[in-house]
């Protein structure tokens, strides 16, 4: 076992019952791990159309494949909530498509969160139809409203993104801005999240940014002294401009490990083809007519992504990794998923399964039971089954 892993293991001696209810008494019994104690996930955008039946023929032949491969690797799944797009028009959210997904996802064995549920980007157009005391109020309701909605199915969110830069955004108008500047970044978290909190007092709930100053630890270190109930904290790492070296990563890591809190890296980009000019401020401004995966940028890609991976795994605070997004040209264009759009699995994939379905989980064991129907088990934290005689049993190591 790698020494630096120590923490991801778990021991204790657990009692087997057999199909009757009674202790399996020196009995040899397989123990299987089936989850881990880290939630691996990704954008699962593409799940929404495949649903709901919007695809056909090849086009829908690919995303089945992809869908699967991304179900086969992966045990959590983000879906779209940006308000833009989820409610353009006041009043008619796209609820049924997205409830439909999250269903289905669950039923495939997937944790669900739903991101964003506050945003100065993609956010509604209308909003700006609204004094600043309605939009206030509007993105409250639409909060409680979803929240509420998707308890049981959807019970973790990134309940505002991007705070740092919010108040002082100036690319284009936009309502959540305005409250921001009214409320100040304290003021507007406090409120979403008490919202969020009233709506599902059991949610997981993120505060999530890509900024990863001190400009965000201090944001936060204001935010906890408030009092505001962060369930984990969000860090975004868009790489399009080059992986985070080994220093970078290790400083972000100690960054926010000193608020004690999980610690969830929702939003993973390695690029398989050219790497985005370092000029380059905001990354939507990178726009070329054709930003390909190449030979070389997918094995650099399959390298880095086991490297980063393996980092964040060191972490005993991280509890989420989320890759973004699994298919090529799912943000910006940018051929950065680890299957291409023509369902072709990428190095990268290969390189990820092999450590979250292999090296991060405990081989197959075989135990025996004492007088009592105890057994002795050993491994990474997670979830398992016992298996003897037909029956089978689920337990933790945690």
């Amino acid at each position: 076992m790698n020494s630096a892993y120590s923490h991801r293991m778990g021991s204790g001696a657990v009692q087997i019952f057999g199909p009757d209810g009674q202790p399996a008494v020196s009995r040899e019994v397989t123990v299987k791990q089936i989850t881990g104690d880290v939630l691996f996930g990704c954008a699962g955008f593409e799940t929404v159309q495949l649903v709901s039946g919007e695809w056909e023929g090849e086009e829908k032949v690919c995303a089945g494949i992809r869908v699967e491969k991304m179900l086969d690797l992966f045990n959590a799944i983000t879906l779209p909530f940006y308000w833009g797009r989820f409610e353009p028009e006041r009043g008619k959210p796209d609820t049924a498509r997205l409830m439909n997904a999250a269903k289905w996802l669950r039923e495939q064995g997937c944790s669900v969160k739903g991101h964003p549920l506050c945003w100065h980007t993609v956010t509604a157009p209308w909003l700006l139809d609204l004094s600043d005391e309605e939009i206030l109020a509007v993105q409250l309701e639409r909060i409680k409203r979803d929240v509420v909605e998707f308890e049981g199915v959807i019970d973790m969110w990134d309940v505002i993104n991007e705070v740092v830069i919010m108040p002082v955004f100036d690319r284009y108008d936009n309502g959540i801005t305005r409250i921001c500047k009214r409320e100040g970044r304290v003021g507007l978290v406090r409120k979403v999240f008490a919202e969020a909190k009233a709506a599902n007092p059991n949610a997981t709930l993120l505060i999530n940014d890509f900024n990863m100053s001190e400009d965000y630890s201090n944001l936060i270190e204001e935010l906890l002294a408030a009092e505001i109930p962060i369930s984990a904290i969000g860090l975004q790492s868009h790489m399009h401009q080059g992986c985070w070296s080994r220093e970078k990563t290790e400083e972000v890591l100690e960054r926010f490990e000193r608020f004690g809190l999980p610690l969830h890296f929702t939003e993973i980009n390695l690029v398989s083809g050219e790497i985005m000019p370092k000029h380059i401020v905001d990354l939507n401004d990178f726009a070329p007519d054709e930003w390909l995966s190449t030979p070389e940028g997918e094995a650099r890609q399959a390298e880095e992504v086991a490297a980063f991976y393996s980092l964040l795994f060191q972490c005993p605070l991280v509890e989420a990794v989320t890759y973004w997004s699994f298919t090529d040209g799912g943000w910006l264009n940018a051929p950065a998923g680890l299957m291409t759009k023509d369902a072709r699995v990428k190095p990268a994939y290969d390189a990820l399964y092999q450590l979250i379905k292999n090296e991060w989980r405990t081989p197959n064991l075989r135990v025996i039971t004492d007088e009592y129907g105890y057994a002795e088990v050993s491994g990474f934290r997670g979830g398992y089954v016992a298996e003897f005689d037909g029956g089978s049993m689920e337990f933790s190591i945690g």
